[in-house]
């Protein structure tokens, strides 16, 4: 008999969609022109080692240039690997077009330990983290299951102030 698993308590916080591209600004375009999104933020150089992050537990020093965009409720996220290893590399190997990469979840940061614990009792072990001032971020590999990864990001004070800044600012 098919039984329905108790929800992980972040799924209610469902905050972002990301794509994998390879050139962000052909990206940004599209969703100016086709979309009507215009508000996405300077893209910026992320550079991983920077924010003790993971790579399958891993030290990680990959290196990708980031967009992001605040509509309908949504953030939009635009990530194009540049340099190392990482899972946007992995993912732009495997599908050279590019595409939907992620899905993501908002939680504050001190429910962060839960989620993950939540997550593993799945199945479904952190396989990148990132600690950024913003958010604690860990990534799941979901990709079997629902043909992209998750997301959850635990969001720090600091990354509360820039959400609601970039929710403002939204057209």
């Amino acid at each position: 008999m098919n039984t329905i698993a108790p929800k992980p308590s972040f799924v209610s916080n469902f905050s972002q969609i990301a794509w994998v591209v390879k050139d962000i600004k052909v990206a940004e375009r599209f969703f100016r022109e086709a979309m009507g999104i215009g508000n996405f933020s300077k893209a910026e150089i992320i550079r991983l080692a920077e924010f003790e992050a993971t790579y399958y537990g891993e030290p990680c020093d990959a290196e990708s240039l980031v967009s992001i965009a605040y509509s309908g409720g949504t953030f939009i996220e635009l990530i194009q690997p540049l340099s190392g290893r990482s899972i946007f590399q992995d993912y732009l190997d495997k599908n050279p077009a590019a595409g939907v990469h992620h899905i993501a979840y908002s939680i504050p940061v001190a429910d962060l330990d839960k989620a993950i614990s939540e997550m593993a009792n799945k199945g479904l072990p952190v396989i990148t983290s990132v600690n950024h001032p913003i958010a604690n971020i860990v990534f799941f590999d979901t990709s079997r299951e629902i043909g992209v990864f998750t997301e959850v990001m635990g969001i720090t004070e600091e990354g509360e102030k820039a959400v609601q800044k970039m929710k403002s600012e939204a057209i």
